[in-house]
């Protein structure tokens, strides 16, 4: 059900300008800082949190020397920022459930910035819970569908202990737990496997669509300008994106 949506959002994301690029390295860096400092190693076979970063980080391309620069500068003494984690949970148009997770040395800031943008893109901050069971976390391994057999992807991750597998017309959607996400996608690693995208999810239980292109306008609104907020890392949603007609 998540599948066209899921490859719609991958591929807006990897159209993103070389400007927006940028801003997502700096996001996975703030990462990557914050995984060192809480997992309290700078080597990722002994700081999960840490491999895991790593891993999302070669998904959406950022060289491996910025990744070695980061976790080294992070575990010096000389890097004192220090970030909050803070989830904040809405709602946008029509009801779409959003939550946005936020990495932030001002959470002052963070706060009003989150709540702005939903009053003007005619959505409202709520409180939290409020909308969070709707969604469960799960492990979520994306990979292109195009010169692969789905017997055998399915086989080797049903294998390597995933706990559903979805095909869709363009990519295959492995699915696991939480805590068993690293060991698949560990596995399926080793079985040559690249990814499109590989990281833990708030996945939502239903979908909402809508249909009105006011609301289709200002839900993409909301969405793109909490996407460009430096203190956002994370936005998830509910809304059945439509699939995207080429321009070309």
């Amino acid at each position: 059900m998540s599948g066209h949506s899921k490859w719609n959002n991958i591929k807006r994301k990897k159209e993103k300008t070389d400007g927006a690029r940028a801003k997502i390295f700096t996001k996975i860096g703030r990462e990557l800082a914050v995984a060192v400092k809480e997992g309290g190693s700078a080597d990722p076979a002994a700081n999960s949190k840490l491999k895991d970063v790593i891993a999302k980080a070669k998904a959406n391309n950022v060289p491996n020397d910025n990744i070695e620069r980061i976790i080294k500068k992070a575990a010096g003494e000389g890097n004192s920022n220090a970030y909050e984690s803070i989830t904040y949970e809405g709602y946008g148009p029509a009801g779409v459930a959003v939550i946005v997770e936020c990495l932030t040395d001002n959470r002052n800031r963070t706060a009003g910035d989150v709540r702005h943008y939903f009053d003007k893109f005619g959505g409202n901050l709520g409180t939290t819970g409020c909308v969070s069971f709707m969604f469960n976390e799960k492990g979520v391994i994306v990979l292109e569908r195009e010169g692969l057999d789905e017997d055998t992807v399915m086989s080797d991750a049903l294998e390597a202990g995933a706990s559903d597998f979805q095909a869709d017309e363009d990519v295959f959607e492995i699915y696991t737990e939480p805590s068993d996400f690293s060991g698949v996608r560990d596995d399926l690693e080793a079985n040559g496997y690249s990814f499109v995208s590989a990281e833990v999810e708030m996945v939502p239980d239903t979908y909402t669509d809508l249909t009105d292109p006011d609301q289709i306008l200002k839900m993409q609104k909301l969405i793109d300008a909490l996407e460009d907020n430096d203190d956002v890392q994370q936005v998830w949603h509910n809304w059945n994106e439509p699939e995207e007609e080429d321009e070309d």
